[in-house]
């Protein structure tokens, strides 16, 4: 049986495809051009957590469309996208 922690919270993160860099699949955003859930600039995402999920125009999007760091969230192909796309990722964290 696997081992439920009983806390659970989450940490949410917001900025625009405009604040990526890269192209294809090289395309990322910093962690620092987003800003946390108190408007103030992100240093780095979380470096344990239960599992991210990732907004993109307000779409939940399915785990194979990106991959995070502490420090960058890539997301191959999102260079294509409106650079006024509203980008969230939250991270569930115990």
């Amino acid at each position: 049986m696997p081992i439920v922690t009983p806390y659970q919270n989450s940490v949410r993160f917001t900025s625009t495809i405009g604040a990526g860099t890269g192209t294809g699949a090289t395309f990322a955003i910093a962690a620092t051009a987003f800003t946390n859930d108190a408007g103030v600039a992100a240093t780095a995402f979380p470096g344990t957590f239960n599992y991210y999920n990732l907004y993109l125009n307000g779409l939940m999007q399915t785990a194979d469309v990106s991959s995070v760091t502490t420090t960058t969230l890539t997301i191959p192909g999102g260079d294509v996208l409106d650079p006024g796309t509203p980008v969230v990722v939250q991270f569930v964290v115990s």
